[in-house]
């Protein structure tokens, strides 16, 4: 699990090196490519035999996919690591929150909202589109978790990620293609686009699976809050991005937010399901 983070940020800080060559565009192209082409590999997916009702989700899920990427990368660029995946992580806080009246997930979300607020405080130096792009980030990785559980029901194995993995990397198809001749990429840049590739998508996944093999999934998803941190982390010593007392401060609100919410809401799905039982 810690490598599976560590890799994912790793490679979303060297798709940052590669920013003021060939943009997030063109990174965010790449990454595609090479997410549709591993996980095409993995799932096999049998598109023939694909349903409406089964390609209904598929195809929201590529959009879901293109979109979540290319929004967290031009955020990344604009409002550096750390900043962007922790306020990424708002979607999935979300998704574990939406519905419940329980007093912890109330407080949790309040603490979550007073932690946006200070993350985006005002001052003369604020990116607001940054700020916004990576709320969009959230959103559609809200969307993508809710989307992967119908996925999930309507499909066997991994046939439906692959099939929208595949999607989206032709929708990135022109787009990328348009951005890299535009801005004509160079042997290091295009190398660290597809290291990117490799480290957020290929390596994250396979380690995800192995992971989730022998740890509860309570433990996996409580310890996925700890990704914003390795952000933070990565991006001082990777890239030099600083982040003041403050901002550190209100990201561990919100990785703490996230990590109770997960952790007591897994806890009352298994007290329930044994009671049942």
């Amino acid at each position: 699990m810690l490598g599976s983070g560590l890799s994912s940020q790793t490679g979303a800080s060297v798709a940052a090196l590669a920013f003021p060559v060939i943009g997030p565009v063109g990174v965010v192209a790449v990454r595609q490519w090479v997410a549709a082409a591993v996980l095409w590999v993995v799932g096999r997916p049998r598109l023939r035999s694909f349903t409406a009702a089964q390609w209904r989700p598929v195809l929201g899920l590529a959009l879901v996919f293109a979109a979540m990427n290319l929004s967290l990368y031009t955020a990344i660029d604009r409002i550096g690591l750390g900043l962007a995946v922790t306020l990424e992580f708002l979607g999935p806080l979300t998704v574990a929150l939406a519905g419940s009246r329980r007093r912890t997930d109330a407080l949790c979300a309040v603490a979550a909202a007073a932690a946006v607020v200070v993350l985006a405080r005002p001052s003369p130096s604020t990116d607001y589109l940054g700020i916004a792009l990576a709320l969009l980030a959230a959103v559609c990785w809200g969307s993508y978790i809710l989307l992967n559980r119908v996925v999930g029901r309507r499909l066997p194995g991994l046939e439906g990620s692959a099939a929208a993995a595949a999607i989206s990397g032709a929708l990135c198809l022109p787009v990328g293609v348009l951005a890299l001749w535009l801005r004509p990429p160079t042997a290091a840049s295009m190398a660290c686009a597809l290291a990117a590739g490799v480290l957020s998508s290929a390596v994250p996944f396979l380690a995800d699976l192995l992971a989730l093999r022998r740890v509860p999934a309570q433990f996996f998803g409580v310890f996925m809050s700890v990704n914003p941190v390795l952000a933070a982390l990565i991006g001082l010593v990777v890239l030099g991005q600083h982040l003041d007392p403050v901002a550190w401060l209100a990201m561990l609100v919100i990785v703490g937010a996230n990590a109770v919410a997960v952790a007591t809401a897994s806890s009352t799905v298994t007290a329930t399901d044994s009671a049942v039982s």
